[in-house]
């Protein structure tokens, strides 16, 4: 009977020793990533791959093993979202370079008139928002909602936050 305490307890710590490494291994890899983005301001991705073959390795994966699980990660990831990004971006790079969201904007600005420009962005800011991301309707945008301001002395936040909000429905 003794015999089986002693077992059971060994096989236990052996449980907890492995847990404890695997926080262990989680918390150092996020603070590493945290450090290596903040402080030394090294590329997001590049921190994160750091981070990943950091956590692997403190878990004690080996290395081959570690490449072959952040290859398949990274590629389980783009391949469901790659075509959106890339359509994405496109047609934000598309309405930016042909002007076709500015005169969108400028037209629903004067159709609805000065009073109501706050209520032409938001509409405005979710019809662009729709095939681009919010970003890049937002650095889209952006310009014409302080060139209202400007011109019609109000708060830029009088028109800003309503186009924030038309982009922001549309979120993907």
């Amino acid at each position: 009977m003794m015999f089986l305490r002693n077992t059971a307890s060994a096989e236990m710590e052996g449980i907890m020793d492995q847990t404890t490494r695997l926080i262990l291994a989680a918390v150092v890899g996020m603070i590493l990533l945290l450090v290596l983005i903040i402080k030394f301001k090294i590329h997001a991705m590049l921190s994160i791959l750091i981070g990943a073959i950091t956590i692997g390795l403190i878990a004690g994966m080996p290395f081959s093993q570690i490449v072959t699980a952040v290859n398949d990660g990274i590629g389980n990831t783009l391949k469901g979202i790659a075509l959106l990004v890339g359509l994405g971006s496109m047609f934000g790079a598309i309405l930016e370079t042909s002007g076709g969201a500015q005169t969108l904007a400028v037209t629903m600005v004067n159709r609805f008139g000065d009073k109501k420009a706050a209520w032409a962005l938001g509409i405005t800011g979710l019809v662009i928002a729709m095939p681009v991301f919010f970003d890049a309707g937002l650095i889209i945008l952006i310009p014409l909602a302080f060139s209202l301001a400007k011109r019609t002395k109000r708060s830029t936040l009088y028109y800003v936050i309503p186009l924030l909000a038309g982009l922001a429905v549309s979120i993907k």
